[in-house]
């Protein structure tokens, strides 16, 4: 292979790992914002997270930068990045919002329906009846998250997903900010029914009524917990 060629490969594969370290930084730190691990107020000190990660700070720094972006942290002038609070205020029209979009992913650019998807739901309602057994917050928020990423997937649309997934974010810390308040039991029964009405409706196919089951039960998610 001529040495420009082997150099070209060489500078495409650091490119990517790169990317992918990056992808998992940022959704590790994400999922650390919205599982409560880095509460409202804490600061975010880049030195602690570049030792705990192996990473240097210019890397870092722009995953702090697109959380930002996202709404999960700010940046304060002599003071560090601090993890944000949920805007309460912002929250009924992104709500709103997401509601329209869940039904969109039954309909534009649907994914076809493979063993994978079906084995995919079956986990998750595995996951589910295990939490009904044994229910626990930070469990029913972690499923929430990955039960979430499953749906995007059942469309091909990614700026759709992206779009989706980013309005997700700003709102997924409600739900254990919130649980104190609520049936934690009675919360893991209607999550796991939502679940298994979903996988009876890919067994024949139809990924608009599994989005058209996910629209009704953030409607009915967000009600319950504005009581």
């Amino acid at each position: 292979m001529p040495d420009h060629a082997r150099g070209h490969r060489e500078k495409r594969r650091r490119v990517s790992t790169a990317a992918a370290r990056h992808q998992r930084l940022h959704a590790e730190l994400r999922s650390r914002i919205c599982l409560l691990d880095y509460p409202p107020g804490t600061r975010l000190s880049e030195t602690a997270l570049a030792e705990e990660f192996g990473t240097s700070r210019t890397p870092l720094r722009r995953v702090l930068a697109r959380l930002e972006d996202e709404g999960l942290v700010e940046s304060r002038h002599g003071v560090g990045t601090l993890v944000t609070d949920v805007d309460l205020a912002r929250m009924e029209q992104v709500y709103g919002l997401r509601l329209h979009l869940a039904e969109l992913v039954g309909r534009l650019d649907p994914a076809p329906v493979t063993a994978e998807v079906l084995a995919g739901i079956a986990d998750h309602v595995a996951r589910g009846t295990a939490l009904v057994a044994s229910p626990d917050a930070r469990s029913f928020a972690q499923l929430n998250m990955d039960y979430h990423g499953f749906g995007l997937s059942l469309t091909d649309n990614l700026p759709l997903r992206a779009t989706a997934e980013r309005l997700y974010f700003l709102t997924a810390r409600i739900w254990l900010q919130s649980i104190p308040r609520m049936d934690l039991a009675s919360e893991c029964a209607i999550f796991l029914s939502e679940m298994q009405d979903t996988a009876a409706a890919l067994a024949t196919g139809d990924t608009e009524a599994a989005a058209a089951i996910r629209r009704t039960h953030i409607a009915m998610s967000v009600t319950r917990m504005a009581r």
